[in-house]
């Protein structure tokens, strides 16, 4: 039984260093949906940082995985609107604070539709969308509103697979004009 114990505790901290690291350091996620398109793929597998929760480091454009208080999925989309700000989508466009939102990474002649018009993001929360805006691409902050800060789980920065895919994610810029 002495034997034993130092291999038992060697894989006790070996478990808990493991635990902490993907709960507060990174994590791996699979891409399930298609309202990402044609930014992420079904399948495709990402690596994502998960201190960006902790450092609140949120970029307009940013890809966020985060908890959907709607349905408790996890879900990933892209930060439009920051604190504060106001969104509105007025005929297929979006946007922020009054100016026009440059969305380059959607498809060319792309239309944003949505039932409500105009959101208030409190101090508090983030307003998300899907890169794939095709009617039913995207189940995001159009239907369920802003999310609140506290859901993000990490921002994914690399895809891993597949192997010929563009691999950096979060390359972006603040997009609005």
């Amino acid at each position: 039984m002495k034997n034993i114990l130092p291999y038992l505790k060697s894989i006790l901290i070996a478990v808990v260093l493991v635990l902490i690291i993907r709960t507060f350091v990174f994590n791996i996620a699979v891409v399930n949906q298609t309202s990402m398109y044609p930014t992420l793929h079904p399948k495709d597998l990402l690596f994502s940082n998960a201190f960006y929760r902790v450092k609140k480091d949120f970029k307009r454009g940013d890809i966020i995985i985060f908890k959907s208080s709607y349905d408790n999925k996890l879900l990933i989309k892209r930060i439009i609107g920051l604190p504060g700000e106001t969104v509105e989508i007025i005929d297929g466009k979006v946007y922020i604070n009054g100016e026009v939102l440059n969305e380059d990474y959607l498809v060319e002649d792309s239309y944003t539709l949505s039932d409500k018009t105009r959101f208030e993001v409190a101090d508090d929360e983030l307003f998300v969308m899907g890169d794939n805006r095709t009617p039913g691409g995207s189940f995001d902050s159009r239907e369920f509103g802003p999310i609140k800060i506290s859901s993000i789980r990490s921002k994914p920065i690399f895809r891993m697979l597949p192997l010929k895919s563009e691999k950096f994610i979060n390359k972006n810029k603040d997009t609005a004009k």
